[in-house]
């Protein structure tokens, strides 16, 4: 985000305070024409990798347009690489010049596989949030059975494409619309890791409400180690 004529408190060690433990900071700034998907996280201590990061939304003003339909709902999708090891671990680990260890799974806004739940009406369409939060792995994003057509990246409004699945690497933030035009039960919504030998993968559930169908079926695959796909991919957004 540009923070102006405030960037003196874009949170960089040097130029702003840290904020003590159990106090808080309340951040003014101008968003302007920033309209889109953002998402914060503390720069000291490592406390990203403890969970200390969450969605920004900046909506439109009333007179001004964006380029589709006002989605049926909205959500805020993070997700990320997850580690067991404590941060404080992991960051002493760096400071020796070591490099992080492989991942222990990956996280769908704070769950594990089948964890979270996005519940949905059949024929409508709404607007997914994707952010990637996590420390140092790509992801691969997919939902089972339908397309995303891609509408904005981190406040700027992009070419109308269609995508089976989105690479989205470590700080990006995507969003996506997806229209509910399958037939009525539980799909699968995939994050899986990309360059990796071994390929970490978990899963949220989309719920139609008419639905009585649990999700089932094996899980889409999508992409593993092609570094072009990703590089054709990038250059098509």
């Amino acid at each position: 985000m540009q923070q102006r004529r405030n960037s003196y408190e874009d949170g960089v060690y040097g130029t702003t305070c840290p904020i003590p433990p159990g106090k808080n900071f309340t951040y003014i700034l101008q968003a302007k024409d920033q309209i889109g998907t953002f998402y914060y996280f503390p720069s000291l201590a490592f406390h990203k990798a403890a969970g200390g990061f969450g969605g920004i939304r900046i909506l439109s003003r009333p007179r001004i347009p964006v380029p589709f339909p006002d989605p049926a709902g909205d959500f805020t999708v993070l997700i990320g690489d997850w580690f067991k090891t404590d941060h404080k671990k992991l960051q002493a680990k760096l400071d020796r010049g070591h490099k992080l260890p492989f991942p222990d799974g990956i996280l769908i806004n704070g769950h594990g596989p089948n964890g979270a739940f996005f519940t949905v009406e059949q024929g409508k369409t709404y607007r997914f949030r994707i952010s990637n939060v996590g420390l140092q792995n790509s992801l691969n994003f997919r939902i089972q059975g339908h397309k995303m057509k891609l509408v904005e990246v981190e406040g700027t409004h992009t070419v109308q494409t269609m995508y089976e699945s989105l690479d989205v690497h470590v700080g990006q933030s995507y969003s996506v619309l997806v229209t509910m035009d399958q037939s009525a039960r539980d799909f699968y919504i995939v994050a899986s890791t990309r360059f990796t030998d071994k390929i970490l993968t978990t899963t949220a559930t989309l719920h139609y409400s008419n639905s009585n169908k649990a999700v089932s079926g094996p899980i889409p695959g999508g992409p593993t180690d092609q570094i072009n796909w990703s590089l054709n991919q990038a250059r098509s957004i």
